[in-house]
């Protein structure tokens, strides 16, 4: 995962302005208890950032997965179990 796919997913799934909230205010325990922003700012790959995301706000496997399909296809707003 790029760092704009990671971006792009985020957007699509929670909408731009609740998403960048996401990004900057929603510690990650799975990124070492830093936001997005710090962990892709310190070098955490933004596959393991958007993983850490998903796992906290507890996101459906196929929203996990949503960077691997086509942009045209990818079903928009947030998933869950």
């Amino acid at each position: 995962m790029k760092h704009s796919e990671f971006w792009q997913v985020l957007e699509e799934t929670f909408g731009a302005g609740y998403g960048r909230s996401v990004a900057e205010d929603l510690v990650l325990s799975g990124a070492g208890g830093r936001t997005a922003v710090r962990a892709l700012a310190d070098g955490v790959p933004p596959r393991d950032v958007w993983d850490a995301v998903c796992d906290e706000m507890d996101l459906d496997e196929a929203t996990r997965w949503r960077h691997r399909i086509d942009p045209k296809e990818r079903p928009r707003g947030r998933g869950r179990p």
